[in-house]
């Protein structure tokens, strides 16, 4: 099998500077020493480092494109693929990821570390080998999150800890396998999706992401959506609550519906499923057109909403394709 390994960044490479962690290590070299020690054939493997590499905090939907067009140049010679990525991120990546490769065909395994390879107490080679063999495996199709002994959908995951060696969990769905010997599966598999089909590249669009928070008031959320962006992200309450009592508020967000801004409700919890109307609280924003993000996470939800402006979705469509699964991002239960 031959695998293609992109490599953009993150902890994994860096090594100290008078200025904190920075990107430097010998990737390449440490990979090679580490594909011969566990007896594989280097010449099955392919290598891209990035250029620049970054701290995935600076990723953007450019970089997303970036490792896109790298996998995609490498498809028709490779079997199988690992993107080396920093943590903070990651998570982001593999859900944007996840929408425009729905069509790909071979599995892209993402994978990084809490340490740097350097480290004596660096969790990256276990990371990586991990990523590996999930790749590898012949049990997993599309775009997966491999970290701290566990495989996950790449749609389906957050970062949960800064400083955990198992950083990563998908609160909504478990993780689809384990290591050991053997490795556990656990019943069930990725859920599918209806793909998409020639995706046009990432753009940066100007989405408005905000929390609720007691207290707030409909002015200052009023102005923190002026000028109008071309989508909200509202982390709500529970279930998709917002304070209704507040005098004004959910006007200022009918007021920017009416404006043909699309608005997505997601929960401030990481495991929940978003139900607007469920309580009187979420009603008056649900009558008026607001888009409920079911059980996706935050990273998915606005991977998303970056992926449909980036497609040319209008506001009219918006609500049917955020309720739709595209790569298995969303549960049947909340379409």
């Amino acid at each position: 099998m031959r695998i293609h390994i992109t490599y953009t960044g993150g902890t994994i490479g860096m090594i100290e500077s008078p200025n904190g962690l920075v990107p430097g290590a010998d990737m390449r070299g440490w990979l090679h020493r580490l594909i011969t020690d566990a007896h594989l054939d280097p010449d099955l493997f392919s290598f891209t480092e990035l250029d620049p590499l970054i701290d995935s905090s600076n990723a953007t939907p450019d970089n997303w494109q970036t490792m896109i067009d790298d996998l995609r140049s490498h498809r028709d010679e490779a079997d199988a693929f690992v993107v080396l990525h920093g943590t903070d991120t990651m998570s982001y990546s593999s859900a944007a990821l996840s929408y425009a490769l729905a069509d790909f065909g071979k599995p892209v395994i993402f994978t990084g570390s809490q340490h740097p390879l350097g480290k004596i107490e660096s969790d990256a080679t276990a990371n990586v080998t991990g990523a590996l063999n999930a790749a590898m495996s012949g049990r997993f199709h599309g775009v997966g999150l491999f970290f701290g002994h566990h495989l996950f959908a790449g749609n389906r995951v957050s970062k949960s800890s800064s400083w955990a060696f198992e950083g990563f969990s998908a609160p909504s769905t478990g993780p689809l396998a384990r290591t050991g010997t053997p490795w556990h599966w656990y019943a069930g598999s990725a859920l599918q999706g209806e793909g998409w089909a020639s995706p046009k590249p990432y753009t940066r669009h100007d989405v408005a992401v905000i929390d609720m928070a007691p207290g707030i008031s409909a002015a200052r959320l009023g102005a923190m959506l002026e000028p109008r962006p071309e989508a909200v992200l509202l982390r709500a309450y529970g279930v998709g609550n917002v304070p209704s009592d507040e005098p004004g508020l959910t006007d200022v967000i009918a007021d920017v519906l009416h404006d043909g801004v699309p608005v997505v409700i997601a929960s401030q919890c990481q495991q929940a499923e978003v139900l607007l109307g469920h309580y009187e609280t979420g009603d008056a924003i649900a009558r008026a057109g607001a888009i409920g993000s079911g059980d996706m996470t935050l990273e998915a939800t606005y991977a998303k909403i970056m992926f449909l402006l980036s497609q040319g979705v209008d506001a009219a469509d918006f609500g049917t394709w955020m309720t739709r699964s595209i790569a298995g991002e969303i549960s049947p239960s909340s379409l």
